[in-house]
């Protein structure tokens, strides 16, 4: 954790120092080409803001892709933490690469609370500017980062303590702008607990909200805990319709170590892996179906049902003995790869499993049929047909 900070420090410093050189509206590219730095004059902010654009490590070299968009809140320093976690996660197919853009801080409690603090165990008088802050995002800073990069409309806003009540906000002021909203710890006790209320009122009154949350907290206490958990079990009890929502609750880490913390979890629960999860399959195949369209929504391309993957959904009913829905489970990815000598084998299998080797004997030799001895399991395939020719034999 101690070489962690340091390197965020250092790399906020390398921004840092890089941003007295900025010029309004230019970009400097860094010397791995991927991150650069804008400074906007901010007509909305009546002021100048700068961002670090962190791109993935594909950009370059696959330039017809398009990316979704992690907006962070406080700054670059939390590029490495966050490009990190997400890098591990795409390893594992659990997540599409993204751009990350950092944006720094001018004024921060300004920018982030929706109210102005009035309560006095906080700095009485600050706060305010979210509306204003929001407005910077949708009229000036996305355009921005459509325009200078390849990217497709599925976009995160993160932030920890004031940054996450600002995402807790967005959500409510314009549930369309983000469709993920992550806020690590958020610091929910501002102003007698303005925005566990307006949460409440927010979600109470909208039935149906296509959107993803993620909050966490450590090992806060008195108001701030009061204040979060009622957020919280607002939150879990009052689900929308299309709402998914995810909380962790951290015993000993402090406010300031809730982000490392959460981060893996955030994303982790985010992002929809390729490999489809036996939980999310109904008795519906189209269950399948709608699946890949989310998760084409979220990577920012077309992925289709992936033959692998809906046949590991069909083993997995069959190891449960649920030998019927995993028979259509087979036939549903047999009618998406015809041609697939795995998709026949497999269909085969559930057939078996179920008691019917008439059907399963002719899958198989529908298999053998476009299968060639360069297929890494013929003779499986071969034996596998002898034998269930001999036990139809035997019944006949």
């Amino acid at each position: 954790m101690r070489l962690l900070t340091v390197i965020c420090f250092f790399s906020f410093f390398a921004f840092s120092s890089q941003s007295a050189f900025a010029q309004a509206g230019i970009k400097q590219q860094s010397a791995d080409d991927s991150q650069f730095m804008h400074t906007i004059k901010s007509a909305v902010l009546n002021e100048e803001r700068t961002v670090v654009v962190q791109l993935p490590k594909s950009y370059q070299a696959q330039p017809n892709k398009v990316y979704p968009v992690v907006y962070r809140l406080d700054g670059a320093g939390n590029i490495p933490l966050a490009s990190a976690v997400i890098e591990r996660l795409q390893n594992d197919n659990r997540a599409p690469e993204v751009i990350i853009v950092a944006i720094e801080n001018t004024n921060r409690l300004r920018d982030m609370y929706p109210t102005v603090n009035k309560e006095p165990q906080g700095p009485v008088g600050e706060g305010g500017g979210a509306a204003k802050f929001l407005a910077f995002f949708e009229q000036e800073l996305i355009p921005l980062v459509n325009k200078n990069y390849r990217t497709h409309d599925y976009k995160v806003i993160a932030g920890a303590s004031a940054g996450g009540v600002f995402a807790l906000y967005a959500l409510q002021a314009n549930p369309e702008l983000f469709q993920a909203h992550i806020a690590y710890s958020p610091a929910v006790w501002w102003n007698y607990g303005a925005m566990v209320k307006s949460t409440k009122s927010f979600i109470t009154k909208n039935k149906e909200l296509n959107s993803y949350v993620y909050i966490n907290i450590g090992e806060e206490a008195g108001i701030m805990r009061e204040r979060y958990d009622e957020l919280q079990q607002s939150l879990q009890s009052h689900k929308a319709r299309g709402l998914r929502f995810f909380n962790d609750a951290f015993d000993g880490i402090s406010h300031g170590l809730t982000t490392a913390a959460g981060i893996f979890n955030a994303y982790y629960n985010l992002f929809l892996p390729k490999q489809m999860p036996i939980s999310a399959l109904t008795d519906d195949v189209a269950s399948i179906d709608a699946y890949y369209k989310t998760l084409s929504q979220q990577w920012g391309e077309l992925i289709s049902p992936p033959d692998r993957a809906v046949r590991s959904l069909g083993y997995n009913l069959t190891g449960s003995k649920q030998f019927t829905r995993a028979i259509e489970v087979f036939k549903y990815n047999l009618k998406n790869h015809p041609k697939s000598v795995d998709a026949l084998s497999a269909l085969s299998y559930g057939y078996e499993m179920q008691g019917d080797t008439r059907q399963a004997l002719e899958q198989m030799e529908s298999a053998l049929a476009i299968a060639d001895d360069s297929y890494p399991y013929i003779n499986y395939l071969k034996e596998t047909k002898a034998r269930l020719q001999v036990e139809l034999d035997k019944r006949n």
